[in-house]
């Protein structure tokens, strides 16, 4: 497995939407597994294709006990209502507030290429949906008010413009090998 490097905000690729997966390949399970790899590295509990430079339908989850993939995924049914604080690796020490349904049904197809149903609720429904806002190329940022969005936007300009790339390479934690 590799570590890929993470797009940061700026970066072209976290604004487009991305393509369906048309069959689930070697090259796919590849990607899953270095997404899980990477998005470990990182400290992370989710990660898009995108946040890796690949525009296509691909995110991975793991978050309260649960470790899943996501391929062409879609939210089929939600309800309720949750407000909790978001952060994101490509968005590096900035946070806000996002409101988003409290449960949601996923439909999906695993890494194994069969389609799956799954019910979340709590922090893994909310990594499910920020994980598929980034396949149609929003950011969490997106879903604030404009004011909040600029201070924070501002907030990262000011602490990430020395060394000021769109990429974030990513390291294993020392004494951990592939």
């Amino acid at each position: 497995m590799s570590l890929l490097p993470i797009h940061l905000l700026g970066s072209p690729v976290l604004r487009e939407p991305s393509a369906p997966v048309a069959e689930v390949t070697a090259e796919v399970r590849r990607l899953v597994d270095d997404m899980f790899e990477t998005m470990e590295a990182a400290e992370g509990v989710g990660l898009a294709a995108n946040q890796v430079g690949q525009a296509v339908r691909i995110a991975v989850v793991d978050a309260e006990g649960s470790r899943i993939v996501m391929i062409n995924p879609i939210i089929s049914e939600a309800s309720g209502k949750d407000r909790e604080e978001e952060g994101c690796l490509s968005i590096p020490d900035v946070y806000g507030e996002v409101t988003r349904p409290e449960r949601i049904v996923l439909e999906a197809t695993g890494k194994d290429g069969a389609p799956y149903r799954l019910e979340a609720d709590g922090l893994l429904a909310r990594v499910i949906q920020h994980e598929i806002d980034h396949l149609d190329g929003i950011l969490f940022l997106d879903r604030l008010s404009p004011m909040k969005r600029r201070l924070l936007v501002a907030k990262y300009r000011r602490e990430h413009k020395e060394g000021g790339g769109l990429l974030r390479e990513v390291a294993r934690p020392s004494g951990r090998t592939p």
